[in-house]
């Protein structure tokens, strides 16, 4: 296969049978042995039909290029940058698609301390070597072995909070039939055995590669009263939901309202800078006052990201940031690895609960007044350079602060906008917010929207 279209800026995904396939999947792990030059790396994989192939096909590159391949089975992505690490291994490769469709699979990889890999070095070389002849074999072939590393990994997320000071809490939670299920029992066990109070109520917990109940994107608004109703039915005082990989974490509150990821980002720093205050937080552009806001009232530093787990996690690493957030649902802990996980957020909001004493909604309502937003609105496009220019021409002359951090983003003194591009589609991405105003919220967005589609041909 010399379709090359499944390479992302920072991993690979692809559809199979058609820029992805076991020929290509052994090519690749070929290709990261010479690339990283490792000796060991670690191999997990998700619940899709395609990954046991894909899987199988990675590890014999690798071993053909004198890697020793530690497998570690059927595993969240964040397992993989656990076990990378804690092993001690050179390297990491997950076999996922995440939330795309069931034809589609996919690799993320890591490099030693589960540093992520570099788009225009290793990756545009990984890349450069998979469309080339096929490289030699090592003159040792490396081994396959098999590990479970998934009692350290639990201990690891648990060591997240002081469970002595949790309070009972009923959660509700839906691994929506991809890995997360094995993963949060292994957690829900160490809870237990360690006396917090934490009762759960588990929907579509076995991983299924069939997805019987759909893929697992609690992003999709379509997805989400699944989660909400049930979370009412059993009276639950939070809902947690995860993608396919587990990556991602969404969380919702007692009354089944979906938390906005900017709040999210918002709560989880707050918590980190009651006890480390002064540490720096990472944050994404698209939304920020209210992560600006809070992070400044518990004492932190704001440190604003381009969005991307690569580009994130590198400046974490570089200023020492002790959380990044996304609005996107990703968060990353510089306790772990400096790299994102789907578990430890829902544990630290629950301490949080605790500590403060209220209730998921509560704590979220005075933010969501304080700053409502658009939520991300995206709009595919036949010219989106068009409509770039043409929101830039209309109101950047009037704005208060101008950034380029990550597409254009634009302050006024009362609302704040952020218009970027896709890295892979012809699509707009717009997220708008504005100072306790909802009606000019509604307006802004409304008067943008118009605008983006009557300059950008809509596809």
């Amino acid at each position: 296969m010399t379709d090359l279209s499944a390479f992302k800026a920072y991993d690979i995904r692809g559809q199979i049978g058609v820029n992805l396939d076991s020929a290509l999947a052994r090519k690749i792990g070929r290709a990261f042995a010479e690339v990283l030059g490792c000796k060991t790396a670690v191999i997990g994989r998700d619940i899709r039909p395609s990954s046991p192939e894909i899987s199988e096909a990675l590890t014999q590159g690798l071993n053909a290029g004198g890697v020793d391949v530690i497998d570690i089975g059927l595993v969240g992505t964040e397992e993989v940058y656990f076990a990378t690490s804690h092993l001690g291994a050179d390297g990491g490769l997950m076999v996922t698609a995440s939330h795309n469709p069931i034809d589609y699979n996919g690799i993320k990889m890591v490099a030693e301390g589960s540093r992520p890999l570099s788009a225009d070095d290793e990756m545009e070389r990984l890349k450069e070597l998979c469309g080339g002849p096929d490289l030699p074999d090592a003159a040792t072939p490396g081994t396959r072995s098999e590990a479970d590393t998934r009692d350290a990994y639990a201990d690891k997320i648990v060591s997240f909070v002081d469970i002595s000071a949790l309070k009972p809490l009923k959660i509700l939670v839906n691994a929506g039939n991809g890995v997360a299920g094995p993963s949060f029992d292994a957690i829900a066990a160490k809870l237990e055995a360690a006396g917090a109070p934490l009762t759960f109520e588990r929907m579509h917990h076995e991983p299924d590669a069939t997805f019987p109940n759909g893929i697992p994107n609690p992003l999709l608004p379509e997805n989400q009263p699944a989660t909400a109703d049930r979370v009412k039915a059993t009276g639950a005082a939070m809902g947690v939901a995860w993608d396919g990989d587990f990556d991602r974490c969404f969380l919702c509150d007692e009354t089944g309202s979906f938390v906005e990821g900017e709040f999210v980002v918002a709560l989880l720093a707050k918590s980190f800078l009651a006890v480390h205050p002064g540490a720096k937080i990472v944050h994404d552009t698209r939304v920020a006052f209210n992560a600006r806001e809070v992070i400044a009232e518990a004492g932190g530093v704001a440190v604003p990201s381009p969005s991307g787990h690569s580009l994130i996690k590198r400046l974490m690493r570089s200023e020492d940031g002790i959380y990044g957030g996304e609005i996107s649902a990703h968060h990353y802990f510089r306790e772990f690895f400096y790299c994102d996980s789907g578990m430890i957020p829902w544990l630290m909001i629950a301490a949080l609960m605790a500590s403060e004493g209220k209730p998921l909604s509560e704590m979220v309502a005075q933010m969501r007044a304080a700053y409502p937003s658009s939520g991300e609105i995206n709009f595919r496009l036949g010219d989106p350079e068009a409509a770039k220019q043409a929101f830039e021409t209309t109101y950047a002359a009037d704005a208060t602060d101008t950034s380029r951090l990550d597409g254009l983003s634009l302050e006024f003194p009362e609302w704040r906008v952020n218009l970027r591009s896709s890295n892979t589609e012809p699509v707009l991405r717009l997220n708008v917010e504005t100072r306790g105003d909802r009606a000019l919220l509604d307006e802004k967005v409304a008067e943008i929207s118009q605008l983006i589609r009557d300059t950008g041909a809509p596809a």
